[in-house]
């Protein structure tokens, strides 16, 4: 399947009745065993890289090199559309978010997200005009590309619990091009469903990283139209990897292995290239 095929199918996705789940694979070998479930699309994760380059998930941690480069990995493992966590767009200037589409476009990626945060304790939101500008660049980068844009609203992330402005900020970047609409950490239902009633796009929550939880069918009765799960996979491994480290250290002994994956069904799913340079 070629990327125009992977673009359509990932569009199609989001016009479908009901609520998908897209999970967010850290690597190409994550990215092979979420593949391996029958997921119909992916997404990367920006912490869940972060964490595997022992690095925290910050703007200052992370550059767009690395993060595209991470994503194109994920491309080439799977046959399935991906869309990736492009944190800030990588630069405040407008120019800066159409860039990184252009290159995401590149990377083979059929989607990706910009958020209004900027990265700074101080002033962490974008100011509502200068948001609304990078989105509408990043939209007009990605006219007659295959890609689709998802523009995301931040403040819930960052301790303004201004639902209003939230809906405001999505509404504005609706109609300044983006395809998709986010403002992870959404307090309750309640208020995810207001953001979906509100908002002429398909919506995407996030599950897994704090708050209350809800289930598939309870979202897509609300009206979300997609579901990601941001890093929390990533971290459901590390802690796994913990526990058998505790035990290891703690009892000396090796009970962990017991619900381990086998290494030969891992196998299966990994790629069985061979360097030709080997004798």
């Amino acid at each position: 399947m070629d990327q125009a095929e992977k673009f359509a199918r990932f569009r199609d996705l989001h016009a479908g009745p009901g609520a998908f789940v897209i999970p967010n694979p850290w690597d190409a070998g994550s990215a092979r065993l979420l593949a391996s479930l029958g997921f119909q699309a992916l997404a990367t994760t920006s912490a869940g890289y972060a964490f595997s380059k022992g690095k925290r998930d910050s703007f200052s941690a992370l550059d767009r090199d690395e993060i595209l480069t991470n994503a194109a990995e994920i491309v080439a493992a799977c046959d399935l559309p991906v869309s990736a966590d492009l944190e800030d767009g990588f630069g405040a200037a407008p120019e800066a978010c159409a860039e990184t589409i252009r290159r995401a476009v590149a990377a083979g990626l059929v989607g990706g997200s910009i958020e209004d945060a900027t990265g700074l304790p101080d002033a962490p939101i974008y100011p509502m005009a200068q948001a609304v500008e990078r989105i509408r660049a990043a939209a007009e980068a990605a006219r007659g590309l295959p890609f689709l844009l998802t523009a995301r609203a931040e403040n819930h992330l960052w301790g303004r619990q201004d639902l209003g402005d939230t809906i405001a900020r999505l509404q504005a970047f609706s109609e300044a091009g983006a395809d998709v609409l986010y403002a992870p950490g959404l307090p309750d239902l309640a208020a995810i469903r207001t953001v979906c009633a509100e908002l002429d796009k398909p919506v995407n929550v996030v599950m897994g990283l704090r708050g209350p939880s809800y289930s598939v069918a309870e979202l897509a009765a609300a009206g979300v139209r997609r579901i990601s799960v941001g890093g929390s996979f990533a971290r459901a491994a590390l802690g796994a990897l913990m526990r058998a480290a505790t035990e290891v250290r703690d009892h000396g002994t090796f009970g962990y292995a017991e619900t381990a994956m086998p290494g030969d069904a891992i196998a299966r799913l990994m790629s069985q290239d061979h360097h030709s340079d080997r004798g």
